[in-house]
């Protein structure tokens, strides 16, 4: 199960950069497209890729404790209260991350029902861009509840973990 969590966090966050080089791309196509006297509208397209590789990153960068925590309580406090207050944060940010994911694919699920386009020169479906956002949610609700998982086993978190190393 280790390895498959992993692996679903790498792919993730390899997800999430290939959208940053997207953006990259399109830049370039707009700059060349100037230079050779066309218009490239790709604005809309880029907004959706930094959407995308914004929540496609959020779990892998939890799992490497690269989301900003503010620790000054919590490692002042003795070993048994400060691994309640782990599992306390965790199972809230499960519980919310869990009704937010539930949400964000309703509304997808609404997007593609009710067939709605992005506006300007490239209608694209709106549920493709969504759909980044939902999967990236649902990966860093996985994340969550994975470390809650390792906080009652008494293991250490893996957001701890990534800056011991």
């Amino acid at each position: 199960m280790r390895i498959f969590l992993d692996g679903l966090y790498r792919l993730s966050g390899g997800l999430a950069a290939s959208f940053l080089a997207a953006i990259g791309l399109s830049i370039a196509a707009q700059v060349v497209g100037r230079q050779l006297g066309y218009t490239v509208d790709a604005t809309g397209f880029a907004g959706f890729c930094l959407a995308a590789s914004t929540f496609l990153g959020l779990g892998y960068s939890m799992r490497h404790g690269a989301h900003v925590r503010v620790t000054l309580v919590i490692d002042s406090l003795p070993p048994r209260p400060k691994r309640f207050l782990e599992a306390w944060v965790c199972l809230c940010s499960f519980v919310i991350l869990s009704w937010l994911t539930w949400k964000a694919a309703i509304f997808t699920w609404q997007g593609y029902v009710f067939d709605e386009v992005s506006p300007g020169l490239m209608a694209i479906p709106l549920w493709i861009p969504q759909t980044g956002m939902v999967i990236g949610l649902a990966v860093l609700t996985v994340a969550v509840l994975d470390d809650l998982i390792g906080v009652l086993m008494k293991r250490e978190v893996s957001y701890r973990s990534a800056h011991a190393s």
